[in-house]
C-alpha cells in the first residue's frame, strides 16, 4: 500500500513539473524574435536597396510575420500565450530600431561583404587637383529625376571626417562640395556621405 502512494505521489509530482515546464514564460524566444528581425530585415534592405527595402518590409513583412504572431497567440494559453504577445512587441521594436537605421544597416551589411571591391574601386580613381576626397557613387535613391538622393563612398586618408561621423550632424565638411546630410564611419579611411535630395558631388543647391 506504501508503495502504491509513494508511486502515485511520484506520478502527480511528475505531472505537476511537466506542467510548471510547459507553463513557464520562454525568455529564449524573446531573443530569436529579435534576431528572425534582423534576418528578415538585412537581406531585404540590401538587395531592394534603401526606399525598395523598407517599402518590402514594412508592407509585406511586418504584417505578414504580425498576423502568424496573433494567430498562434490566439490558440496558446497561459504564460505561453503572453511569451507569443511578448515575441510580437520586440519584433516590433526591433524592426523600429532597423527601420530608424535602415541606411546605416544597409551600409554596413554591404560593406561587410564587398569593402574589398569597393576600396579598389575608390583607390582607383584619381586624386583631384582641388583638394577634394577620392569618392565613387555608394547609393541612391529617387523617382524618374524627382528628389534623387545621392551617397558617395569616400576615402579619407587623414580621417579628417571621423568628427563629423560621430556628431551625425549635417554641415559642410573639408574635402566635400557641398553642405551634406550625414556622414557615416565605416573603417578607418572610408565614409559614406549623405548627400541632401537633388543635389550631388558636382551639383550644389
Amino acid at each position: 500500500m506504501t508503495i502504491l502512494i509513494d508511486r502515485d505521489i511520484f506520478e502527480n509530482t511528475c505531472m505537476e513539473e511537466k506542467i510548471l515546464k510547459r507553463d513557464r514564460f520562454k525568455w529564449w524566444l524573446l531573443i530569436y524574435s529579435a534576431i528572425g528581425a534582423l534576418i528578415l530585415f538585412v537581406p531585404i534592405i540590401t538587395t531592394f536597396g534603401y526606399d525598395g527595402g523598407e517599402f518590402i518590409y514594412v508592407l509585406l513583412v511586418i504584417p505578414i510575420v504580425s498576423i502568424t504572431l496573433l494567430v498562434l497567440a490566439f490558440f496558446k494559453r497561459g504564460r505561453l500565450q503572453l511569451a507569443v504577445l511578448s515575441m510580437l512587441i520586440i519584433f516590433w521594436a526591433t524592426s523600429w530600431g532597423l527601420l530608424k537605421n535602415a541606411l546605416d544597416v544597409r551600409s554596413e551589411a554591404r560593406w561587410l561583404f564587398q569593402s574589398k571591391e569597393y576600396k579598389a574601386k575608390v583607390l582607383a580613381e584619381p586624386v583631384p587637383a582641388n583638394g577634394e576626397l577620392r569618392h565613387i557613387v555608394w547609393d541612391g535613391w529617387g523617382f524618374a529625376g524627382i528628389a534623387v538622393t545621392d551617397v558617395f563612398l569616400v576615402y579619407d586618408p587623414n580621417d579628417s571626417l571621423s568628427a563629423a561621423a560621430k556628431s551625425h550632424s549635417p554641415g559642410k565638411f573639408g574635402g566635400i562640395p557641398c553642405e551634406v546630410y550625414r556622414v557615416h564611419r565605416l573603417e578607418s579611411h572610408y565614409y559614406t556621405v549623405f548627400f541632401y535630395s537633388d543635389t550631388s558631388w558636382d551639383h550644389c543647391n
